[in-house]
């Protein structure tokens, strides 16, 4: 399949003028479980041409209940997996993988060529320390965060807000993972699936630069 195919065919979805946005756009996507694997798949599906995929971790059993990797991946770097399926989506995607841990002194660095940023950690104190640093050194680029998206049900509580100056978090906001209502592939994919929508929204209602 030839790179222009693979462009008309998008095109013929979403128009030329919202494809050539889409193919522009840097997304930086942190933490590749499963928000954040969900989130880069959606976002590969629709042509995003810049994805910037982060983790340290390897592909487990355990992930196989929620996150978008297959039994063949199980012991590969998350950052490799995932390239590897995204590819199979669109082969002329252009993606970068950092296979690090994020570390506050090290994010001025790490994003600085990303235009939005998805946060998709599991631990509370990862998810702030990203948060606030980004809040404070980029101001001016798009964070979209996860929280709230445990168990099962209530569907329509997972939501979408605007939470600050080019900051949004999209979960229920309250459902923590614990025995007998742990994280689950539905209400995991369905809180992905706001970031995915809500980044889309953003590429594509934003001004030219």
């Amino acid at each position: 399949m030839e790179e222009r195919e693979i462009w008309e065919a998008l095109c013929c979805r979403h128009s030329i003028a919202v494809q050539e946005k889409l193919q522009k756009a840097q997304v930086a996507i942190a933490g590749l479980g499963g928000l954040g694997s969900n989130v880069a798949v959606s976002l590969a599906r629709i042509g995003v041409g810049h994805l910037h995929l982060i983790d340290f971790d390897e592909v487990d059993l355990t992930n196989l209940n929620r996150q978008y990797y297959f039994m063949k991946h199980i012991g590969m770097k998350k950052t490799e997996a995932l390239k590897g399926i995204l590819l199979d989506i669109n082969p002329y995607l252009d993606i970068q993988t950092d296979c690090r841990k994020v570390k506050e002194e090290d994010i001025l660095q790490l994003f600085e060529k990303d235009e939005y940023i998805c946060e998709a950690f599991d631990r509370a104190e990862q998810k702030a320390m990203l948060v606030n640093a980004v809040r404070e050194k980029f101001p001016d680029k798009v964070l979209v965060t996860g929280n709230g998206m445990a168990g099962y049900g209530k569907s329509n509580d997972i939501q979408t807000r605007k939470a600050g100056e080019n900051f949004y978090v999209c979960g229920d906001g309250v459902s923590e993972s614990i025995p007998g209502n742990g994280l689950m592939a539905p209400r995991v994919a369905i809180c992905a699936a706001h970031q995915a929508n809500l980044i889309t929204k953003l590429i594509i209602e934003s001004e030219e630069k």
